[in-house]
């Protein structure tokens, strides 16, 4: 907790600007849908007031100490994941069984954990600053930043939302990610946030100041030409065709979306033929169910260069809370059937259970959550079980701990990783499958591309994120992937959001929301290796490096602490 100490040698205004800034980082990201340029204009300005704050002088103008950084940056980031995350109190409480005060206390829990990384940020900056000065510090922020992004993907698991995926429509600045990824795209942002704070900490300095100026113009003319030609045109048009299926089954005991309840030969039969004759408009949905408003497509590129009568190359079924067993005679039948009549590969998502002789019955008690591959000729091609499962979702790590959240998923809440990254491969094409949260990791997926996937499918049940912001701000992750990776991304989902994503990340074409209903897109198949498919996340562990020396640098008491008394708000 904040003690009363800290907070009267940290001035009022100082609070203020965390909080504000922790308020801002929140708009930039869908909110109840897809984000208006507008919002997406803010994350160049919404770190600004935090740094204002971890620059300035104490309640005796001393430069700040960095715990005053670390609770500073804690502020912020408790705000900006109450913000961001707050589907996780609706999940916990409609899905989960958790009355309101404990879904309130879980999310809570969920920002004062997070948030520490924030407060790492805060207390890196002004360890830095208190070593080399004002001008130093904010340099080398954007630097802190990405090292701090890349810990929260490694350390934790949680990279929701990296600040990069802000900008996922912004067609120049994205040409950075087949680069540098989703990481060099954040590194942009926070070095832009840090100019802000530039005529403050250089207003002494006029020669210093032109400088910078003439170097930062320098530095986007270098960009802009220096992109173009490195950046294939973008091709219009595509050449294969797939069917997504969208089942739209219910998820817990809130959902008032689903269609009525289907016993499992019903379901099969009717997923069958909506995969074999999609409606005539992509907004169509079955006629049973009530109509709802088409979501908009995001991209001004023609979706109709082929006709819902073209046979399909490929046909996904989403993950989704269904009875679908991989080695259930009806579930492999069905499909069989289906690959079969269609002449075409089909993915569903089913759960895995693994067999044991030695156990009565022959399985034992581990499950995974797969999606299965059949060839045209109705054959088993093998299968991908999941390898980075939902954290107090798909299991619970440290259960006698947080025997609260086991109820979550109920039976579904202790499956098991899968072990190996598999591909598909039909047809002389190769696909790579990913399932649901795994898209939020960058250095996971590009690994697929990696095998020699030359298409990417992501099945996902965002069925439990209602329709809060959750189900958009994982559509924008998913297509960042397809940024960097430059791969077209077939995403089926149980009820939205359902697209074909181009390589530049454009939803080419979406079904709507809470429908079942079946899509048919166009797609094409990608052979070319991105620079961050073949090398990875090395811009954010360069980052990590540069922030880990300086921060090493800082603790050389052999200097005297530098300070500039120009500071905002001093």
């Amino acid at each position: 907790m904040i003690n009363s100490v800290a907070m009267r040698q940290i001035p009022m205004r100082l609070w203020i600007w965390a909080v504000l800034s922790g308020a801002l980082q929140v708009l930039p990201f869908p909110i109840a849908g897809p984000t208006p340029l507008w919002r997406t204009m803010v994350c160049w300005f919404a770190l600004t007031p935090l740094l204002a704050a971890l620059v300035s002088q104490n309640a005796v103008r001393q430069p700040l100490r960095i715990r005053d950084g670390a609770l500073l940056g804690y502020c912020a980031g408790f705000i900006w994941y109450l913000g961001n995350c707050y589907w996780i109190f609706r999940t916990m409480h409609y899905y989960g069984g958790i009355s309101e005060p404990a879904s309130a206390g879980i999310l809570a829990l969920f920002c004062l954990y997070l948030g520490l990384y924030h407060a790492l940020f805060g207390a890196l900056v002004v360890a830095i600053l208190r070593r080399f000065g004002r001008t130093q510090a904010l340099l080398l922020t954007p630097f802190v930043w990405v090292a701090v992004e890349l810990a929260r993907s490694r350390i934790t698991g949680f990279p929701w939302d990296l600040l990069g995926t802000a900008q996922v429509d912004n067609l120049l600045l994205t040409r950075l990610a087949p680069i540098a990824g989703v990481y060099g795209i954040s590194f942009v942002i926070a070095a832009v946030n840090t100019l802000w704070l530039a005529k403050f900490t250089l207003r002494q300095r006029r020669h210093t100041r032109t400088f910078l100026i003439a170097a930062c113009a320098a530095v986007v003319v270098f960009y802009i030409v220096a992109l173009r030609r490195v950046t294939r045109p973008i091709r219009e048009g595509t050449q294969a065709t797939a069917t997504l299926l969208q089942e739209n089954l219910e998820v817990g005991e809130a959902s008032q979306y689903a269609g009525p309840p289907l016993s499992e030969q019903r379901e099969l039969q009717q997923f069958s033929e909506l995969s074999l004759s999609p409606p005539l408009s992509y907004c169509a949905g079955i006629p049973e169910l009530p109509s709802t408003k088409c979501i908009n497509v995001i991209s001004s590129i023609s979706a109709d260069s082929f006709t819902n009568s073209a046979a399909a190359n490929l046909i996904v079924w989403p993950e989704a809370p269904n009875n679908f067993i991989e080695s259930a005679p009806a579930v492999r039948g069905a499909v069989s059937a289906l690959a079969r009549q269609a002449n075409a590969p089909v993915i569903i998502g089913d759960v895995r259970y693994r067999t044991d002789p030695s156990v009565p019955g022959g399985y034992d008690s581990a499950h995974y959550n797969s999606a299965s591959f059949f060839r045209p000729d109705g054959s088993s091609a093998g299968r991908y079980d999941k390898m980075h499962l939902v954290p107090f979702g798909e299991y619970v790590p440290y259960k006698k701990l947080f025997f609260f959240a086991g109820d979550l998923l109920g039976d579904a809440g202790d499956f098991s990783a899968g072990s190996q990254r598999s591909v598909f491969r039909s047809d002389g094409h190769t696909v790579g499958v990913f399932i649901c949260y795994e898209s939020v990791f960058p250095d996971e997926i590009r690994r697929f591309v990696g095998r020699g996937a030359d298409v990417l499918v992501n099945i996902s049940d965002d069925g439990w994120y209602v329709d809060t912001s959750a189900a958009w701000e994982h559509l924008n992750m998913v297509r960042m992937r397809a940024i960097e990776n430059h791969r077209w991304i077939l995403r089926a989902t149980n009820t939205g959001v359902t697209a074909a994503i181009d390589p530049y990340g454009r939803v080419v074409r979406s079904a709507p929301r809470h429908q079942r209903t079946a899509l048919r897109v166009g797609f094409d198949y990608e052979q070319d290796t991105t620079f961050y498919t073949a090398h990875g996340d090395w811009f954010a562990y360069l980052c990590s490096l540069v922030t880990a020396a300086a921060f090493g640098l800082s603790f050389n008491r052999h200097r005297p602490l530098k300070h500039n008394p120009a500071a905002p708000g001093d």
